[in-house]
């Protein structure tokens, strides 16, 4: 992981992997090499006082060498043991070769992705996003297996399919064919569906594309689109306004008349239509909304500190979210190469378990 880019200043080091800073943030870490017995051994001291362990080794590795669920469990009963392969430990294609680009191809998002132009061939989204979807599947499993053990009292091992997560995961693909034998369509920036709906991206005033999601859809968020064309000395050039004014006096819009209901129809594209004339008139603020975009700042997204082993101060992220409790902050940076680790005789560090 160390070695995959992005890399801080563009200089591909193992202490300047951004993807490495970014999944190992906050962690303790030590250094065990399987492939010795010294380092099976420490594993297998770990795991009598673990209540979880994560392994992605391929499917038969753990078993060969004596630390799969079976013989770990017979020094911790309660241990919660999760694999993550792609293609789950048993099975036809559990040997297969896989990358995030064939999961999730395999898997079906890939199918969803992609412009109104079918010319074009489909997209898979990036970010890994195989590989977090499974590790989304392999929280939820783990959760799950914390709250089973509360009431039997023993551990268990999860096996998480990446494909078969990835399959799970296709929005309404999957459920529109098995259901009725629909085929979904790849639409620009919008949800992949049977029928071709109203585009949503438009070209803001600096010449950038802006995606503007889900038009107001009820009565407060039409007086609220009024509010902001009456803002920006739109409503003259745009007289569908009053549209949204009537929408906007309603006590309620019943969205499931949509496409029945001429008047409920209007407000919903109304709206839609205001959306976009917004959009084409302001600038939006940033780059994609991320640790380096002027919306990730302005939330305290980013933090500038500086790393070992760097000459420069550089910014890393810290937390996606902010609690009422608890610490906003990520507060301990990843380990380095060459810190005191199992390897080299240091003792398990405190809080391990």
């Amino acid at each position: 992981m160390r070695a995959i880019p992005p890399f801080a200043g563009d200089e591909p080091h193992p202490e300047r992997s951004l993807f490495w800073w970014h999944y190992n943030t906050s962690k303790r870490g030590l250094a065990a090499d399987l492939d010795r017995p010294a380092g099976r051994d420490l594993l297998r001291r770990l795991a009598t006082a673990a209540d979880v362990l994560l392994e992605g080794e391929r499917p038969e590795r753990m078993a060969e060498l004596g630390l799969d669920h079976e013989p770990l469990a017979g020094g911790n009963e309660r241990l919660i043991h999760v694999s993550i392969t792609p293609f789950g430990r048993s099975g036809p294609r559990h040997d297969d070769a896989a990358t995030d680009l064939t999961l999730l191809a395999a898997g079906g998002p890939v199918w969803t992705c992609g412009y109104d132009d079918h010319s074009l061939p489909p997209i898979r989204g990036g970010g890994d996003q195989a590989y977090n979807t499974g590790a989304h599947y392999a929280v939820l499993s783990i959760l799950t297996a914390l709250l089973a053990r509360d009431v039997s009292g023993h551990g268990q091992h999860v096996d998480v399919s990446l494909y078969a997560a990835a399959n799970v995961t296709t929005e309404m693909a999957t459920y529109h064919w098995l259901v009725q034998r629909g085929t979904v369509q790849r639409q620009t920036g919008r949800h992949a569906m049977e029928q071709p709906t109203l585009p949503t991206q438009v070209r803001c005033a600096h010449g950038r594309y802006v995606t503007t999601g889900v038009p107001p859809r009820d009565p407060e968020g039409m007086a609220r689109l009024v509010a902001w064309l009456e803002e920006l000395d739109l409503t003259e050039e745009f007289p569908e306004t009053i549209f949204l004014r009537t929408g906007a006096k309603r006590e309620r819009i019943d969205l499931g008349a949509i496409g029945v209901d001429d008047e409920v129809t209007t407000f919903v594209a109304t709206a839609r239509e205001a959306m976009g004339l917004i959009a084409s008139r302001i600038a939006h603020r940033g780059g994609p909304e991320g640790a380096g975009s002027c919306g990730g700042r302005d939330r305290g997204a980013t933090r500038h500190s500086r790393r070992p082993r760097l000459t420069c101060e550089t910014a890393r992220p810290t937390a996606r979210s902010a609690h009422s409790r608890g610490a906003r902050t990520m507060g301990r940076p990843p380990r380095t190469t060459g810190s005191r680790n199992a390897r080299r005789g240091s003792r398990i560090p405190r809080g391990t378990r």
